[in-house]
């Protein structure tokens, strides 16, 4: 899962503009549906009623799910084509479950936000597309959907198209492309439709098989969170102590010099070994244990880097947060904060303001933050975190906000 050809999409919209329909259409025309799951499909859309497959059972799983015909929990599917191979997050389009969309598309590279051709851009369109644009999704679509029932008119996808980019000059989304398409019927889905002569851009399925996504990973910071310290037992291994974690940016090599940190103690790597043995170079996303010419001390929850190229070593920490708990933040309560490698102690010192995310209005008096909601805080940490802003590096730049008692996620955040 760690190759390049690997995409990671995370679906978006309003509820009903067809986004569990849609990734069905994909399962269903890549092939990646078994005989006894579409076997189980007709035999359930038949028990409902309905004509043909309902494609959106195959992903809305839970029994209120599919007696609401809506998506709560966020569901996860794989598939792959002789191009690629994909792993979809189908999230939710309830405001109430902004907390699910905001899990789900974490690590995508791409965010499909579907758009009901008849309804145009509505208030969960530009939710989702802010959501997008603050995880720092490097790649959107905008999926028209059912423009079967608009009868193909260019003139409508035009006008989605236009009110869509008014929105978003507002936001930083550097790769945006507009998608008409019919999920129920397969138009312009996996292969091109002839209801869309005056559309040019290629099926769906083409553009996410040939997006590139290489450059997407930060490759000039070079970042190792030290998940564990290896010694193995026996004689033969009595001088063999590595350094394992999941390399979080950047290229290592073996010779290259490298900084310890917090302790600032500087060595130089003298191996690298992967899963399937020993490695000339790592890179951003590759496990690894490294070993160093010299015995530093170096723990779990420290950090490799180069000496010309460190992150940010700080207990004061500004940050997007989006709140998961039922309970509201409560800022005299004390906290965990779970980053990379490193849980420390933290203190709410401040709440700047809430984002109203339908406006996008900043709220610096609102009385609480609750459920969903998405603010900026300070906030304080007993241990220094060795971090980088997350524009910069999603994974150094992350983190989680644990309730020291129950080990409850209380909330996401995103350091600026």
């Amino acid at each position: 899962m760690q190759s390049p050809d690997l995409l990671r999409l995370a679906t978006a919209g309003s509820v009903d503009d067809g986004k569990s329909t849609l990734i069905g259409r994909l399962l269903h025309d890549s092939r990646a549906i078994l005989d006894d799951q579409l076997a189980t499909l007709e035999r359930v859309t038949r028990q409902r009623g309905e004509e043909g497959l309902n494609l959106a059972l195959l992903t809305d799983g839970l029994r209120a799910e599919r007696e609401q015909g809506i998506t709560i929990d966020v569901a996860h599917r794989y598939f792959a084509t002789p191009r690629r191979r994909f792993i979809i997050a189908d999230t939710p389009g309830h405001a109430q479950y902004t907390r699910n969309m905001v899990t789900g598309a974490s690590t995508a590279n791409v965010a499909l936000i579907l758009v009901d051709a008849r309804q145009g851009v509505v208030e969960q369109t530009r939710r989702h597309a802010f959501i997008a644009s603050l995880l720092r999704i490097p790649h959107l679509f905008l999926c028209v959907n059912k423009m079967d029932l608009v009868g193909w008119s260019e003139a409508r996808f035009t006008e989605i198209v236009g009110d869509f980019t008014a929105f978003t000059t507002r936001l930083e989304l550097p790769d945006v492309k507009f998608i008409p398409i019919s999920a129920l019927h397969g138009d312009n889905v996996a292969t091109a439709s002839a209801h869309l002569p005056w559309y040019g851009g290629g099926p769906l399925l083409y553009n996410l098989e040939t997006l590139y996504i290489a450059s997407d990973t930060n490759h000039v910071d070079p970042r190792l969170p030290i998940q564990g310290v290896i010694r193995p037992n026996g004689d033969a291994h009595h001088d063999f102590r590595g350094l394992s974690g999941r390399i979080a940016g950047g290229v290592f090599r073996i010779g290259d010099e490298v900084v310890a940190l917090p302790s600032g103690l500087t060595s130089r790597i003298t191996r690298i070994l992967g899963p399937e043995g020993e490695l000339t170079e790592a890179f951003s996303t590759m496990s690894v244990v490294v070993t160093l010419a010299d015995d530093l001390d170096v723990s779990r929850g420290d950090l490799l880097a180069k000496p010309g190229n460190r992150p940010l070593v700080t207990q004061d920490l500004e940050a997007m947060v989006c709140w998961f708990a039922d309970e509201p933040l409560d800022p005299s309560r004390p906290l965990l904060v779970r980053h990379t490698t490193r849980e420390t102690k933290a203190v709410v010192k401040a709440v700047r303001y809430r984002f109203d995310i339908n406006t996008l209005h900043r709220d610096p008096g609102a009385p609480t933050i609750r459920c969903n909601d998405i603010a900026r805080l300070q906030l304080r940490v007993a241990q220094p975190l060795l971090a980088d802003p997350y524009h910069r590096n999603r994974a150094t730049g992350s983190f989680l906000l644990i309730e020291p008692f129950t080990g409850a996620t209380l909330a996401a955040g995103m350091l600026v």
